[in-house]
């Protein structure tokens, strides 16, 4: 399946510089969770999607680590990765003092060599990236059996939307997975500090268990 995917590009079609956005990617509501109602509905809706038991969990494409110390206060042992060394460097400030490593790598490929995972994390990452299929069959095989893709993701405008919907996410994990849960976002205003009106979703795949 092809995805009608976007790129890392700015609005005049040059390469989106994530060192120089790093200063200023909190200000976003849903980025800093900073408000206690945006920061609230986030934990709310990732004690959901983790595992109930502490474990595991790689974020990637982790910008400033919002989602990733989220986790890491519940308990989990996080790897969070980001391409920027900037947007690292603020997830190393604010997940000072829990478990949790901060590596500089591409989300698609992360530098984790053996390692496996309870859950990955990912949030507005995949529609950007050059080969969401390939990228979600490496994901999948970072995980421990009974582990879970927890991908947040949507399409953004109307006269030439980006993005992949959820239907397609869906119907793209259905070999590598046997159950997925969607979950719509979109009405959800507290999750984005505004109401949104394009789609916004989360889907949870769950890796077979062994035996």
């Amino acid at each position: 399946m092809t995805f009608d995917v976007g790129t890392c590009a700015g609005d005049d079609g040059s390469a989106i510089d994530w060192d120089a956005q790093a200063a200023n990617f909190d200000e976003e509501p849903d980025h800093g969770l900073r408000d206690p109602q945006v920061r609230a509905a986030w934990a709310t809706r990732l004690t959901d999607w983790l595992p109930p038991e502490p474990g595991d969990v790689l974020d990637v494409g982790c910008g400033t680590g919002s989602l990733s110390l989220l986790a890491a206060e519940r308990g989990h042992r996080v790897t969070a990765v980001d391409l920027s060394t900037e947007m690292a460097a603020r997830a190393r400030v604010k997940l000072a003092g829990h478990d949790a490593r901060i590596l500089v790598g591409d989300a698609a490929r992360p530098p984790v060599g053996d390692s496996r995972f309870d859950a990955i994390l990912s949030r507005h990452v995949l529609w950007m990236l050059p080969d969401p299929e390939a990228t979600l069959r490496h994901w999948h095989a970072l995980l421990r059996p009974g582990g879970r893709l927890i991908l947040i993701e949507g399409v953004w405008g109307t006269v030439s939307p980006v993005g992949i919907p959820a239907t397609d996410l869906v119907r793209t994990l259905a070999p590598l997975v046997p159950h997925t849960h969607a979950e719509r976002l979109s009405g959800d205003a507290r999750l984005w500090g505004r109401a949104v009106e394009d789609e916004r979703y989360a889907v949870v795949a769950v890796k077979a268990a062994e035996g």
